[in-house]
């Protein structure tokens, strides 16, 4: 289902999550975009999951300027990996350095099996380390893992920043996280009125620690469950993410603007 209900007047939006190249939305890549577009979305980074992504992406991004990319191996497919894989991934870092925004999409997954913690562990280390040598913000995944996230973090004095993907947790586990200079990715999570803890946390921290994100195809908002998502539904994330704020609806829209900017070290999206 495509965005249907009534929109207030248009604002620019950032998607600073979304899967465009995975096969649920990239068989109908160019739809979703302009449908985006008139939604108000007028950029979206589009993260890898695995290895074999990185080349497509990197084609991607040279078709479409207002499509920014990130490189990396997520959790879920660490099994399928090994630390040459990262070897690789710090030579296209280094040959397409202005062309990738940030390493992603990394991170730890403890829902997973357990066996695969190690390798998570191993390449979680291996990727920010690469990130630091670059100096590249990351984009975080994470699930039951946020201290040891934090605690990899500290180890290795990691400065460069970047996105805590599809926050979700109380003011105290967002704030040990943007005192290391990340932004919060916040998407279709507070439309659903039982996620109290995360939409209190939206409502209390300043409004410059956080970006919106969609994840799609996957992370349906509330009203949609079972559809496949898409990064027009970012207008829907906004709406309800400026109900939960005091500031005046543009102030907020400029401003999560200007966080993604900050968050990806883009000069322009």
């Amino acid at each position: 289902m495509s965005v249907t209900r009534d929109i207030p007047a248009r604002v620019k939006l950032f998607d600073t999550h979304c899967h465009l190249d995975l096969p649920e939305l990239a068989v109908a890549q160019a739809l979703h975009w302009q449908q985006a577009q008139q939604a108000g979305v007028a950029a979206l980074v589009i993260p890898a999951v695995q290895q074999s992504a990185w080349q497509k992406l990197l084609t991607l991004r040279t078709q479409q300027a207002h499509w920014h990319i990130a490189l990396g191996i997520h959790p879920w497919w660490a099994s399928e990996h090994s630390l040459d894989a990262v070897a690789v991934l710090d030579k296209l870092v280094t040959a397409h350095s202005s062309t990738i925004a940030a390493v992603g999409e990394i991170g730890l997954d403890f829902a997973l099996a357990e066996h695969s913690f190690a390798m998570q562990q191993q390449l979680f280390t291996a990727q920010l380390a690469l990130a630091k040598q670059h100096n590249k913000p990351v984009i975080l995944h994470h699930l039951k893992s946020q201290p040891q996230l934090l605690a990899e973090l500290k180890r290795q004095q990691f400065s460069s920043g970047g996105i805590l993907h599809a926050f979700s947790g109380s003011q105290q586990q967002a704030m040990a996280f943007v005192d290391l200079g990340f932004k919060l990715g916040i998407g279709g999570t507070i439309t659903y009125e039982r996620a109290e803890k995360t939409r209190k946390t939206v409502q209390k921290l300043p409004l410059e620690s956080f970006v919106l994100e969609t994840d799609a195809p996957a992370m349906p908002l509330a009203g949609f469950q079972g559809e496949i998502n898409t990064p027009a539904q970012l207008a829907l994330v906004f709406e309800t993410f400026c109900q939960l704020r005091p500031e005046p609806r543009e102030q907020i829209a400029e401003m999560l603007w200007q966080n993604s900017l900050n968050a990806l070290r883009l000069s322009a999206a």
